[in-house]
């Protein structure tokens, strides 16, 4: 992954901020002025993670391309309410998640995403690919089973066991307790052990 993970947590003191960290927030304050450069620096920086948060969420690539726009077109509405207590990365990847938890909410997503894993074009195996298409299966298998979580337990997963986040960022990110990320996080993964046991 090309972006640094998120540091969590509260910002340092005015006086005592990283280097990084005043990069970080004299970058927003460009954003904030209207600087589209400066917009477009927290775009790459974050894109790739977000996106990736999106598929793994949503199940499929072309929810997740769509509602990569909306989320960035958000993040640049609402970049005056950054306040600068938690990293950038981590204000982006709560925006997010909470944007694609209101679009799995949403009827026309779930029922989009029952028919979207069928029409995948990579669980196309030819004669001699055998092993691809035994991990494409794999993969939908996965992305089924996922599918079935519920939302609190969905997000934590990803964020902690796909995307790498710390329980605290995990927190963080989704609004809750650190206890109750690890506790989302367990119950996932036994959920997910025997939906793919059968």
């Amino acid at each position: 992954m090309a972006t640094s993970k998120p540091t969590g947590g509260t910002a340092p003191a005015a006086g005592a901020a990283s280097p990084a960290r005043a990069a970080e927030l004299a970058l927003v304050e460009r954003c904030r002025n209207g600087d589209l450069g400066a917009f477009e620096e927290v775009y790459r920086a974050h894109a790739g993670r977000v996106y990736s948060l999106a598929v793994r969420m949503l199940g499929n690539t072309a929810d997740a391309e769509d509602l990569l726009q909306e989320i960035f077109l958000a993040a640049h509405r609402k970049l005056g309410s950054f306040r600068g207590e938690s990293a950038l990365g981590t204000w982006l990847y709560r925006l997010a998640t909470n944007q694609i938890l209101d679009y799995v909410r949403s009827r026309s997503a779930r029922a989009g995403q029952l028919t979207d894993g069928l029409e995948d074009d990579s669980v196309i195996a030819d004669a001699a690919g055998h092993r691809l298409g035994d991990r494409a299966i794999a993969r939908i298998d996965l992305e089924r089973a996922l599918a079935q979580l519920p939302e609190g337990s969905r997000a934590a997963f990803v964020l902690h066991d796909v995307e790498g986040l710390e329980h605290s960022e995990v927190a963080e990110v989704l609004g809750i307790a650190e206890g109750t990320s690890k506790s989302q996080v367990h119950k996932a993964r036994l959920r997910l052990r025997r939906l793919l046991r059968g």
